[in-house]
């Protein structure tokens, strides 16, 4: 009987790669380090996100500011054309 169950390995070496132990590690260290890389770059792009959040409210406040300051100067007109 030469069949898989007289074999001299185990069914762990017959299922697994070769070396795949060895390969545990790297694998945990690479999923590892792609998720601080993930982590990373979603950190990058909120900062962006709140910097550019803050831009688009100071741009509009200084919109609405001059909309003010027009107003203000056709109602400052408007009150001296009435004199």
């Amino acid at each position: 009987m030469s069949g898989l169950a007289t074999d001299h390995r185990s069914a762990l070496h017959l299922t697994t790669p070769l070396g795949c132990a060895e390969h545990v590690p790297r694998s945990t260290t690479m999923l590892l380090m792609h998720e601080d890389l993930a982590r990373a770059r979603m950190r990058e792009l909120h900062s962006d996100a709140v910097a550019s959040a803050r831009a688009r409210r100071v741009l509009a406040a200084r919109r609405w500011q001059r909309r003010a300051d027009r107003a203000a100067l056709r109602a400052r007109l408007a009150r001296n054309a009435i004199r």
